[in-house]
């Protein structure tokens, strides 16, 4: 089974285009499947198996994983990934299983995410600088990352994708490879292009055209989870709540944008999502943030009804 999966990865990489990091997930959340259906079932799992598994199966490892405190989310898109490959199975080696089709997806309660508050992200500058004080260059680039999530509302590893080449020459926009290699346009401030034009000033390495924009101390590119740290180190300093992470500064570029009067669908284009319905979502976090500020102070809003 496991060449069979190895093909599938290479379907979803080659043809369809995911990006390394979903066609990870996607084979992850197959071979969970394949262990447990091998310990149900006390055998060897082989092609012809897979049409066998029934509701019962299925079932079972949606239960097992509840056991295992996995969340309905992360069940969720275990359960699309494992349709995909018996999408793939029934394409390929004509196996075809009806009974997937038969299970109903874990409900995931949609959370409203929360916005950075603006004078929070003015402060994460000075921060910054105080946590970076041994490293001039290391303060740059960090502060650099902030204002391009924050100011045209990449996904970090939008940002991390991007070479020196994409910012050269001071550009208007920026070319974005997104997720499902979805190409975009975003626009980028004069204010954004003078911190990372100050950061590659004084970087030490990786000034070559096709170099990564963003750096390790060792002079690699940096990863999601490094950028990830920055922010968590600046979350620390600052004391902010759990909810300032690199996604946030994402999140609060698209409420200001909806706050300032954009309309859903230049947003969807902005953001880079497939479904205005993902873009909606914002709506109902302004309208939270509207309710909030009518109760707190609307002279009426603690009237007694008469």
């Amino acid at each position: 089974m496991n060449e069979t999966v190895a093909a599938f990865i290479e379907y979803l990489t080659q043809t369809k285009n995911y990006s390394a990091n979903t066609a990870t997930a996607y084979e992850n959340d197959i071979h969970d499947f394949l262990r447990f259906y091998r310990d149900w079932a006390s055998t060897d799992i082989t092609l012809a198996d897979m049409t066998r598994a029934d509701t019962i199966c299925f079932r079972a490892w949606l239960a097992n994983r509840q056991q295992r405190n996995l969340s309905h989310k992360s069940t969720a898109r275990a359960l699309s990934s494992l349709r995909g490959f018996y999408k793939f199975l029934a394409k390929k080696y004509n196996i075809k299983n009806d009974a997937i089709g038969l299970i109903s997806s874990p409900k995931i309660p949609r959370k409203l995410s929360k916005a950075i508050n603006s004078t929070d992200v003015e402060n994460m500058h000075d921060a910054i600088r105080a946590v970076d004080d041994a490293e001039p260059w290391i303060a740059a680039r960090d502060w650099a990352l902030v204002m391009l999530l924050f100011g045209c509302g990449l996904r970090i590893s939008e940002a991390l994708s991007l070479t020196n080449a994409d910012v050269c020459n001071r550009p208007n926009s920026l070319r974005i490879i997104g997720k499902g290699a979805k190409e975009r346009i975003v626009p980028i401030l004069p204010i954004v292009l003078d911190s990372i034009e100050k950061y590659t000033a004084i970087r030490p390495f990786g000034n070559a055209p096709e170099d990564a924009l963003f750096r390790s101390v060792r002079g690699l590119p940096m990863s999601s989870r490094m950028a990830e740290k920055v922010i968590e180190k600046l979350r620390n300093y600052l004391q902010l709540p759990d909810y300032v992470t690199p996604h946030a500064l994402r999140h609060t570029f698209a409420t200001a944008m909806l706050s300032g009067g954009a309309d859903l669908r230049s947003l969807q284009e902005l953001l880079g999502h497939s479904s205005l319905s993902t873009t909606q979502l914002y709506t109902r976090v302004n309208m939270s943030e509207i309710m909030n500020i009518y109760t707190h102070a609307h002279p009426r809003a603690h009237d007694d009804k008469e």
